[in-house]
């Protein structure tokens, strides 16, 4: 599956438009990444283990949407767009949205 944030695939003409598809998930914070983030919080620099926590959210939230639109028999995904929201303390969602798409021959 091809995936872009642009409106085209390059090199590709798009054949038929398959509509919207988006994958989500709902992550929450973990109390030894807390502890280990407070601490953090007293020397400064990156919290790898919000990163972490966040990049495999990314992963999950696309692979949902590749899953959806492979379901609508797309070969490729365009204008994907990722989104964060707060959805309680402690916890966020992670969107990923685009269009599927049938590439032509």
């Amino acid at each position: 599956m091809i995936v872009t944030s642009t409106e085209q695939v390059a090199g590709r003409d798009i054949a038929d438009q398959l509509g919207l598809v988006q994958g989500s998930t709902v992550r929450a914070k973990h109390l030894g990444r807390d502890i280990m983030a407070g601490l953090k919080n007293i020397v400064g620099g990156e919290l790898r283990g919000y990163t972490e926590l966040m990049n495999d959210a990314r992963r999950e939230a696309i692979d949902r949407m590749v899953d959806e639109a492979a379901t609508k028999g797309a070969d490729a995904l365009v204008n994907v767009r990722l989104t964060t929201a707060n959805i309680a303390g402690g916890a966020a969602e992670i969107l990923a949205y685009g269009t599927a798409v049938k590439l032509a021959e």
